[in-house]
């Protein structure tokens, strides 16, 4: 029996977070210095990540593409990344559309070149009104980034007298965070065997589950999707309470 033959259909975590990790590494063990091939290879992770999760009942996918700290990375390198984002989302779009999937983007999206913007948004246009899954891309994306951005609403919405400061609640602070009214992930996948959250969707991840692989992200398929989900099928789900058993 397949490991998706495996799986609980009635326990799928509804939102699964992932850290794309292990491109340049990828490249390296193939032989090439330019860890842009890596990232060229790992579009059909993104595919497999995707496909595999609408077919079994993902209602939201979240990848990490490209973070805010990855300006810092060489220009050349960035700039081939955004090249190869432009491309990879044009090319995508059938793909969203014949599986209907839905486009989203979490980020400072207006800091992108504007050709990532136009491209972006004229795919997020296209498949609108899809409904079997949600797939969010977060670009130039931070989790402090976000948390920052709720607060600098928060202010704002103090200062219209839209809200008192008397008492602010953690639903009240979750309603102004850039990715409302996206549900919390129950499950986060890091590829590449790295053992941390890379500041990504620090709010929402408080009890999601975390699922570290060794696979190199170009090496990402469905295979290690299913095998992540069955390790959440295996825990017991506490959220800081004691053991039902």
């Amino acid at each position: 029996m397949s490991i998706k033959e495996q799986l609980d259909l009635n326990n799928i975590p509804k939102h699964i977070a992932i850290i794309m990790d292990g491109n340049g590494r990828w490249a390296k063990q193939q032989g090439v210095a330019a860890r842009i091939f890596g990232h060229r290879n790992a579009i059909n992770a993104v595919r497999e990540a995707a496909e595999g999760c609408a077919e079994i009942g993902v209602d939201h996918l979240t990848l990490y593409a490209f973070s805010t700290e990855n300006w810092g990375r060489p220009k050349e390198e960035v700039m081939a990344l955004m090249e190869l984002l432009v491309k990879t989302i044009r090319e995508e779009a059938k793909t969203l559309e014949k599986n209907n999937i839905k486009l989203e983007a979490l980020g400072e999206i207006s800091a992108l070149p504007a050709r990532c913007q136009k491209e972006l948004q004229e795919t997020m246009d296209k498949t609108s009104k899809n409904t079997k899954m949600t797939l969010t891309l977060a670009l130039n994306y931070s989790g402090r980034w976000e948390i920052t951005e709720a607060a600098n609403r928060l202010k704002k919405k103090v200062e219209e007298g839209q809200l008192t400061t008397e008492k602010i609640t953690e639903e009240d602070f979750a309603k102004l965070l850039p990715s409302y009214p996206m549900p919390d992930p129950e499950l986060l996948i890091r590829t590449s065997g790295e053992m941390r959250v890379s500041n990504y969707l620090l709010w929402q991840i408080a009890y999601t589950e975390l699922f570290i692989t060794p696979v190199l992200w170009p090496d990402f398929n469905r295979e290690v999707l299913y095998e992540a989900i069955q390790s959440y099928q295996s825990r017991e789900r506490r959220f800081g309470k004691v053991s039902a058993n």
